[in-house]
């Protein structure tokens, strides 16, 4: 398991860190995780794309804890047995699946470790459906165009996070697309919430109710803001359209998205074949 590569663009952009929390980086084929054991979620993760060698293959749906980790520091089976939460996956499962057959095949595997997954709420609206999109717009855009992404994606663990089983349910996730453009990093932002109307924890067997899903696109500071991510040159390379010198009210900006119209930064930079 060679893991998620910080030069695969290029460029450097390296995996966030999580400076002043114990955490483990776990390796797998293309995509690694910065795992917090004390929250048993990932605090990151990161996942190498290479559009060229893209392979469509079935889902395995063969969830496992990591061995490499005690069991009591994941989020398993228990956390999503008799309730509507999903096992959200961080990393795609689509995303790592490139290369020789065999490397391919055991990405898709990689994928369905919990240590890769998070509880999300099972009915999605139509903002969900944007943010799968996101995901979809990322991907095809390296297959289309034979290009190298680079996507950052983890929950924003809070403290006041509600508790559920023994777990606290994060209640916003983030995600980041790198790409490599005039030479340079380029990065864009987004976070996708469900803390509106989240109401008081029903008793167990019942899951948290998390609210309406909806997705902003958000300056990269915004991240680490929520987070405390160290998030390196992925900072600086945002290309959402900001102020220079950025004012302090600036870095909370957000822009609901509506449509993929909505999106600045990753269109005008788009993902040009040979770039």
């Amino acid at each position: 398991m060679s893991g998620y590569d910080a030069d695969f663009l290029g460029v450097p952009a390296p995996m966030p860190a999580a400076p002043g929390v114990a955490t483990v980086r776990l390796d797998y084929t293309h995509f690694s995780t910065l795992h917090r054991p004390d929250r048993r979620l990932a605090a990151a993760t990161a996942v190498a794309i290479d559009g060229a060698s893209l392979r469509d293959l079935e889902r395995s749906d063969d969830w496992r804890l990591d061995d490499r980790l005690p069991a009591e520091q994941q989020a398993g089976p228990e956390i999503y047995s008799g309730n509507d939460l999903d096992r959200g996956h961080l990393v795609r499962r689509a995303d790592p699946v490139w290369g020789d057959p065999a490397e391919a095949e055991r990405a898709n595997s990689d994928t369905f470790h919990y240590t890769n997954a998070a509880p999300q709420a099972s009915s999605f609206n139509q903002d969900r459906e944007l943010w799968l999109g996101l995901e979809d717009y990322l991907l095809d855009n390296a297959g289309d165009h034979d290009r190298r992404l680079a996507v950052f994606t983890g929950p924003v663990l809070a403290a006041d996070d509600p508790e559920y089983r023994g777990l606290r349910v994060p209640r916003a996730f983030w995600k980041i697309g790198g790409f490599r453009t005039g030479g340079a990093l380029g990065t864009t932002g987004y976070l996708l919430d469900q803390t509106p109307q989240l109401g008081d924890l029903q008793a167990d067997p019942e899951p948290p109710p998390l609210g309406p899903f909806r997705t902003f696109q958000v300056p990269v500071a915004r991240i680490a803001e929520l987070t405390g991510l160290d998030l390196g040159p992925l900072l600086a390379a945002d290309r959402m359209a900001v102020p220079e010198p950025v004012p302090a009210a600036t870095a909370g900006r957000a822009v609901r998205l509506r449509s993929y119209a909505d999106i600045t930064g990753l269109k005008s930079a788009r993902l040009r074949s040979g770039e």
